[in-house]
């Protein structure tokens, strides 16, 4: 039904308003609607916030996108985590027609003793609604500044000593209007529904996130004797340096025990050698499955003293929530019910056609959806008891969507600070659903794009379209993917998407090795990693790279303190792309506006981080790059000094700007602009 006023299409929503949009803590995003009448009176807008204890907050006004399109926003910020709540007030605005009428017919003589009378009115009842709460009216004291104020427009309006443009212009003044803007005239106020705005802790918007396996860490292997894993003590010893890099979360692959039939040998074989490892993601022996560690690993005491050591650090344990077995898991024997049994008796393994995962029981979860719910929220549970905060589901688009929903809200109902990452490189639809009913994070397409026109495309949704529900996680690479890009593109390549990766997005991560630029496929055109760690431990040895310089971990760690440092950087929405005259070199940047100055009526320039990146690791590249200056809180013709953080050196810079970027020195520009640095020419 729609009200006297209508009020349509309210952003954000997500699926007609059955699911809450998302925010984090502090997170500023935008509310925006559709408000219009008929005829050509105006009309106003504004939201109201309703806090997780349902108290409702004051009114913020909106403003008009541009005019005549109908189309109202303000950004807001909710502090606090929770379900808020929010509305959209629309209302005619008897001043603002008044005024423009006033504007056209006054200077004119047209009405003009009339439309003063009828202005001075309008005063009047705007100073008769003024409540003593908005004004700070002592009890029983005079009527507040603001209302006297009101009333001294409306007395101006009336004096016939004046001629009445002179009277008119005590409505036209900046303090007039301000007043009119705290304490609106409102007719014929019409209130939307309610939509819903789930607030996360700020670590399900801003992270860095680092993949290591724990058994290759400390790892002995020798061709002449029987390699020796390594253990949570051993790994414990790789922490200090990760976190220097600048990491803030420990992603862990399955650290449970591995099943012995149908295990894999070094590079995805059939013939395992004796003392081959296995997948860790075919989970289960009988050791245990899903609730147990690995014993080469160590004890859940030795898993609580790295946990305790990661915090110690800053920085929290992600732990992989793979929902399959191994041949040999005990769900197998306790409850074939669970699995697919094919024509021939036998359990179903896994299958992607043409590829197999002999060592991988899918599970199905319409035989027993109660009993496996029951079980896997136990598991998860149990981990949460062990300090895991936050788990990295593997594959969960290959399980029912409702199972995910139903989970992740059990969770979620006791425990609201834990979350959960989407491993889904998966069809849009599934990928989107999965973030819509409670994942807090995603993966995505990230890693497939590569030139400047699908980089530009597919941020823009990130940031944009589908910011509202969906996180996303940009990981530069995994175990499992090895982009090409990475296996020609030597060391730039590394150094080109950790930039974008860490920049673009508030959330990235990398796959333990990626410091190393290790780039050796399996196979020409395969993704897969030569000598690929899920199938064998993986020896680095981190000391003698850095002796010899060949590592990137300095550059990293240069951009995981600039993603501390910045607040722009923690913020998804605020992406912004420039035009660049060279195909090959990309600009873009990220702002977050300064307090608002109401003399000027603008936010101040604020923190803002602007990169220019040559996106061909193998050819220096010259371009003109021409910047949106509105969006980094500019006018079109100032000047500014911009620093390059990388390099260290500094320009000054306009509009239209010459970059130089060769790959083999410095592929990218991450400049920032501070305070005081910008000025009319």
């Amino acid at each position: 039904m729609i009200g006297r006023i209508p009020i349509q299409d309210i952003r954000p929503t997500v699926d007609s308003g059955r699911r809450p949009a998302k925010a984090a803590a502090g997170e500023t995003f935008e509310i925006s609607a559709t408000v219009f009448r008929e005829g050509h009176d105006a009309v106003a807008a504004g939201v109201v916030l309703i806090d997780p204890r349902g108290s409702a907050r004051r009114l913020t006004r909106m403003r008009e996108v541009a005019q005549g399109t109908d189309r109202w926003s303000v950004e807001v910020t909710l502090p606090t985590e929770g379900m808020w709540q929010f509305r959209v007030e629309a209302w005619s605005d008897p001043i603002a027609t008044w005024l423009h009428d006033a504007e056209i017919k006054i200077p004119r003589g047209l009405d003009a003793d009339l439309m003063c009378e009828e202005g001075a009115r309008l005063f009047e009842r705007a100073a008769r609604a003024v409540r003593p709460a908005e004004c700070g009216r002592a009890n029983g004291g005079e009527p507040c500044g603001h209302r006297n104020a009101l009333l001294a427009v409306a007395q101006r309006l009336r004096d016939e000593r004046l001629d009445p443009r002179a009277r008119f212009t005590a409505a036209q003044l900046p303090e007039t209007a301000a007043l009119i803007a705290a304490h609106p005239l409102r007719d014929l106020v019409t209130r939307s529904g309610r939509s819903r705005v789930r607030v996360d802790r700020r670590r399900a918007l801003f992270g860095s996130w680092y993949e290591f396996f724990p058994r290759s860490e400390g790892a002995l292997v020798d061709k002449d004797t029987a390699p020796k894993s390594g253990n949570f003590r051993t790994a414990a010893q790789r922490l200090p340096a990760v976190a220097q890099m600048g990491f803030d979360v420990v992603y862990l692959p399955p650290i449970h025990p591995i099943g012995t039939q149908f295990r894999k040998g070094r590079n995805n074989t059939l013939t395992p050698e004796p003392y081959d490892p296995g997948s860790p993601w075919a989970i289960g022996s009988d050791e245990g499955g899903h609730d147990a560690i690995h014993p080469d690993l160590g004890t859940f005491e030795d898993f609580d003293d790295f946990v305790a050591r990661a915090k110690d650090l800053g920085m929290e344990i992600a732990l992989d929530l793979a929902l399959q077995c191994s041949p040999d898991h005990p769900w197998v024997k306790e409850h074939p019910e669970w699995f697919n049994i094919r024509a021939d008796g036998s359990i179903a393994y896994a299958e992607n056609p043409p590829k197999k995962y002999q060592d991988i029981y899918p599970l199905n979860f319409d035989k027993d959806p109660e009993g496996i719910f029951a079980e896997v929220r136990r598991v998860v549970r149990l981990w949460m008891d062990h300090g895991v905060r936050v788990f990295r589901v593997d594959n969960p688009h290959t399980k029912p969507v409702n199972f995910w929903q139903r989970l992740i809200a059990d969770i979620n109902a006791t425990d609201p600070d834990v979350l959960f990452l989407a491993e889904a490189f998966t069809r849009p639809a599934m990928l989107q659903t999965l973030a819509q009913i409670g994942f807090h994070q995603s993966y995505t397409y990230f890693t497939w794009k590569n030139s400047r026109p699908e980089l530009e495309e597919y941020l823009t949704e990130l940031s944009q379209e589908t910011s509202h529900f969906l996180r996303p996680n940009l990981f530069v690479n995994t175990p499992d993917i090895l982009h090409e890009y990475l296996q020609h593109g030597g060391v730039p390549a590394f150094k080109i998407r950790a930039v974008l990766g860490a920049l673009m997005s508030p959330t990235w991560g990398v796959y333990s090795g990626y410091e190393l630029a290790e780039n050796i496929p399996v196979r020409p055109g395969s993704e897969e990693y030569l000598d690929s760690e899920k199938y064998q431990y993986r020896v680095r040895d981190w000391a003698a790279a850095e002796r010899e310089g060949r590592t990137i971990a300095p550059f990293i760690t240069q951009l995981n303190l600039l993603r501390r440092a910045h607040p722009a950087l923690q913020e998804l929405r605020n992406l912004r792309f420039h035009n660049v005259d060279q195909p090959d070199v990309i600009c873009f940047s990220k702002r977050l506006p300064g307090a608002y100055d109401t003399a000027t009526r603008r936010h101040g320039i604020g923190d803002v981080v602007l990169a220019v990146v040559n996106l061909d690791p193998h050819n220096t590249h010259e371009a003109t790059v021409r910047l949106d200056m509105p969006a980094l809180g500019l006018d079109w013709q100032d000047q500014f000094v911009v620093h390059d953080e990388l390099s260290g050196e500094s320009y000054r810079w306009g509009q239209a700007d010459y970059v130089r970027l060769d790959p083999h020195v410095n592929p990218a520009h991450v400049f920032t602009l501070r305070h005081g640095s910008a000025h009319r020419p």
